[in-house]
């Protein structure tokens, strides 16, 4: 039996996605499993990342999402790893390239999105748990400038909206992200983007699927 034959067998038996309908990393994993047709073999099983009794901190050292359970007991994070491991799944791989450079190339640019979604995360987060006495403004400027930077770069050259793949699904959740807890304001001075991100929505119908449910 092959490996990915013995991992098709293993998914087959199901999967538990450890995320929440709002994290943008956790939105990345969903939309990749609705494109590769998973979703019959994933539960979404909610996860508090802030509550010490969740058993994600046992499942995930770092008590990260999304986190994924297979049901012989392996555990994968984080979220390009699982994506890797749904595209392993199928008999060739359809959000990465196979091999060669152009995989390597693909997934520095998708780190590229994800960082800008951290960045943006940790602006958030410096003025969700820090009062606001001690708010680093420094720090927020820091987070910034990644942003920006990834903007400009990631604008260059940005993926085809018509085909969804590792780069498109995590460069449309960054910006997603972007508008929902706006760290940044970033439409008004890439158009180019929000161009490309209304292309990508009206090609790739799990992008609005997995969208945050309204009000949250």
């Amino acid at each position: 039996m092959t490996e990915r034959t013995d991992a098709r067998s293993l998914a087959g038996q199901g999967m538990v996605l450890r995320s929440t309908l709002t994290s943008p990393f956790g939105r990345k994993a969903r939309i990749a499993a609705k494109v590769l047709k998973l979703e019959a073999s994933l539960e979404l099983l909610v996860a508090n990342t802030l509550d010490e009794k969740d058993s994600l901190r046992q499942q995930n050292p770092l008590g990260k999402m999304p986190t994924l359970l297979l049901a012989d007991g392996t555990i994968l994070y984080d979220s390009t790893v699982i994506i890797e491991f749904f595209d392993s799944l199928g008999e060739a791989p359809r959000l990465l390239p196979p091999a060669g450079l152009a995989r390597y190339a693909a997934m520095t640019r998708a780190t590229l999105a994800n960082g800008i979604t951290d960045a943006a995360l940790l602006m958030v987060y410096e003025g969700r748990f820090r009062e606001a006495e001690k708010i680093s403004q420094r720090w927020l400027d820091h987070q910034r400038g990644k942003v920006f930077r990834g903007l400009d770069t990631i604008t260059a050259a940005l993926p085809d909206p018509a085909q969804t793949d590792l780069v498109s699904i995590s460069l449309a959740c960054a910006l997603s992200y972007l508008d929902w807890r706006r760290p940044v304001e970033w439409r008004a001075g890439y158009p180019a983007l929000v161009d490309w991100l209304d292309r990508f929505a009206a090609s790739e119908p799990a992008y609005l699927a997995t969208a945050r449910p309204e009000g949250a």
